[in-house]
């Protein structure tokens, strides 16, 4: 098995709250402890990830509580990113908790949005950084919420002889108008265009899941995403037609069958020359959730995370007879679940994902990295 190696290069972060009031003169004063508030667990030690752990614990991150001097419940929020900024994170878990496990699967998420690769061929680097936070908050979440940050935890990461699988599966890349309002980018620039991979080498066959987040979609595919040489349109007159046939040359944008936007499984062949685009919305249902095996718990899809999350109750049941799966749509013709229990998807397996025991849970599903679905349980 191909393996990423994380090393976690910094562990103290300290809280620094201070005194705020919001809208309607509603006044919490921050009393931290006298040692401040810091992380307490020390992460000085190299961790070899693979996906065939994705579900294991490769941390848990555990903090003093903070100390608004209210009789409220502090929130706390884990966040993971790819760039110390935070300017796009990854919610990892949120609860009242002062601790919280980061899967082996969360990593390889935050690998992927770091551009890591040891491809020689590519210009992208073996080794970088990604970052940890923890955002503490009182009141609801809008409106009156009184929040602060704790400093960023610096994570050193490196990928070793080998890439991890999947990442090197042959590529096309969908480029058109829903790129800003995607959260992917800028519309129509090469560079920021969404991947759909291939199986395997050889093979013409992709496939990837794309929020197309536009009244009118109009988009084209290109081989590389380094320009549009070489790009399939629709063989329709008009842009934004849907025909389900490619060409590249004499093109036009190509649409969506309906003409809306949504989010869609795309499913491209560049031999015989034929897209399709199925809209889906995403939940889960099993034993484990409060409906059974008769309705979904509906998901909700966050475009700066790019996944779909719920938060819910769950009941302890044994895989693989038992337990929860994914599916499209309130229909079982899109669905995964979990054949090695690994914390990657395979689809239409009649393996279910067990939940270990009762309690209050968030639930992430992960499509945004082609053929390499991913998903993450974390008890609040």
């Amino acid at each position: 098995m191909k393996k990423i190696t994380f090393v976690f290069l910094a562990c103290i972060a300290l809280f620094n709250f201070t005194s705020c009031s919001d809208d309607d003169g509603f006044t919490y004063t921050a009393k931290p402890d006298p040692e401040g508030i810091a992380f307490t667990n020390s992460t000085l030690e190299t961790y070899n990830l693979t996906a065939s752990n994705a579900s294991n614990i490769a941390e848990r991150l555990v903090w003093n509580a903070a100390n608004f001097s209210v009789q409220t419940p502090v929130n706390y929020e884990v966040q993971g990113s790819s760039v110390e900024s935070f300017e796009s994170f990854s919610v990892i878990g949120v609860g009242t908790q002062t601790n919280q496990a980061v899967t082996v699967a969360n990593m390889l998420a935050l690998a992927r949005e770091a551009g890591l690769d040891n491809d020689p061929t590519t210009a992208a680097p073996n080794n970088g950084t990604v970052y940890f936070r923890v955002r503490a908050y009182v009141g609801a979440d809008a409106g009156n919420v009184v929040e602060q940050l704790s400093e960023v935890m610096a994570v050193s990461v490196t990928l070793p002889e080998e890439a991890e699988e999947g990442l090197d599966l042959p590529k096309i890349f969908v480029v058109g108008n829903f790129l800003a309002s995607g959260g992917y980018g800028t519309d129509w620039t090469p560079a920021d265009a969404v991947p759909l991979a291939a199986a395997a080498e050889g093979n013409t066959a992709y496939e990837g899941y794309v929020f197309i987040n536009s009244e009118t979609p109009e988009f084209k595919f290109l081989p590389a995403n380094t320009s549009f040489d070489g790009d399939y349109g629709d063989t329709g007159a008009d842009n934004g037609t849907f025909s389900g046939t490619l060409v590249q040359e004499g093109e036009v944008n190509a649409g969506t069958p309906d003409g809306t936007g949504g989010y869609y499984i795309v499913n491209v062949d560049t031999d015989a020359l034929t897209y399709d685009l199925t809209k889906t919305s995403w939940g889960v249902i099993g034993n484990a959730t409060p409906t059974g095996w008769d309705s979904d718990t509906d998901m909700v899809y966050d475009s700066a995370t790019k996944t779909w999350s719920v938060t819910l109750d769950l009941t302890e049941q044994e895989a693989p007879d038992n337990g929860i799966k994914f599916r499209a749509n309130d229909a079982w013709d899109i669905n995964f679940g979990d054949t090695d229990a690994d914390g990657t998807l395979d689809f239409n397996t009649n393996q279910n994902i067990g939940i270990p025991e009762d309690g209050n849970y968030t639930i992430t599903l992960d499509l945004s990295n082609p053929r390499q679905y991913t998903y993450s349980i974390s008890k609040n």
